[in-house]
């Protein structure tokens, strides 16, 4: 955070910087609010001078692409794009008050019905992005947040800094060259998909189907279904068995979903995120009462 010289007071246009939220390899994400009018709060990321490079640039850029097209209460909403001086590089985004899902992964497991509420909520928003032409690619408990609503939370995806326009095109579509070296691997290894681990430019949107799968397996069984000591097996084997530690119709329901998700070939797996979110509502659920 020194290399950004940001302190709290410091301005960008009408916002006045709080404190830091979070820091990232390619920058900090300060709360901030409107000089005039402090309840109204944003979230600021802001780029690393030492990060700036072509790639990183553009890759900031596409992700203000990105989030120009999408709108939808499961996605956090950008509300301008800035660049300049003093910082260089800003994204404003919506500030979401809540907890990540990586927190909460951290103390406890989620159960099956929580877990079937967390993937729908998922996959409207990936619905979103896919009818937008995006592939998000990063789709991860630490990319999440819960934003809490009378009588429970939504889950709202974050981070779109390793998002692409699908086919190789821009939001215009024209091209948007690759950052990508052929053959690299980017993204976060215990919830990519093989296919992503081998190549990052072959992810399309039956990877992020695989990402909300793995996510699902992670809140239920409490661990990852791979970590990064075995992410070479993913390559060769399934995912092993959702242990939900239940046998009724709704945890046997639910676990079906996530092992087709998350199998090896993408064509095993569900189309898309439509299909899969419909397989989720189909689940039955027992009476409140019984939960």
């Amino acid at each position: 955070m020194d290399g950004l010289h940001i302190v709290a007071g410091n301005k960008l246009g009408p916002y006045v910087f709080e404190r830091p939220l979070g820091v990232g390899a390619y920058g900090v994400v300060w709360l901030a609010h409107r000089h005039d009018s402090p309840a109204a709060k944003v979230a600021i990321k802001v780029l690393h001078p030492q990060a700036v490079s072509h790639e990183s640039v553009e890759r900031f850029r596409r992700e203000a692409r990105a989030l120009e097209q999408l709108s939808s209460p499961y996605i956090a909403k950008m509300h301008e794009f800035v660049v300049g001086p003093p910082f260089g590089f800003a994204l404003v985004m919506e500030y979401i008050q809540g907890e990540l899902l990586a927190s909460v992964f951290k103390r406890t497991k989620l159960g099956v019905e929580d877990s079937i509420h967390l993937g729908a909520d998922l996959l409207r928003g990936v619905i979103e992005m896919h009818g937008r032409g995006i592939i998000h690619r990063d789709l991860k408990p630490a990319n999440v947040m819960l934003r809490p609503i009378e009588g429970g939370w939504i889950a709202v995806v974050l981070d779109f800094n390793l998002s692409r326009f699908k086919d190789g095109t821009d939001e215009h579509g024209k091209p948007q060259g690759n950052l990508t070296a052929m053959g690299s691997a980017i993204g976060t290894i215990p919830f990519m998909a093989p296919e992503q681990i081998v190549d990052a430019r072959r992810a399309n949107e039956s990877a992020d189907v695989y990402s909300v799968g793995a996510i699902l397996y992670n809140a239920v069984v409490g661990i990852p279904a791979f970590d990064i000591s075995t992410f070479r097996v993913k390559l060769t084997e399934e995912a092993p068995p959702v242990a939900t530690g239940r046998s009724d119709p709704t945890a046997a329901g639910f676990a079906a979903v996530v092992q087709r998700a998350m199998r090896r070939r993408p064509a095993e797996r569900f189309a898309s995120a439509q299909e899969m979110l419909a397989a989720l509502e189909g689940i039955p659920l027992p009476p409140p009462s019984a939960r």
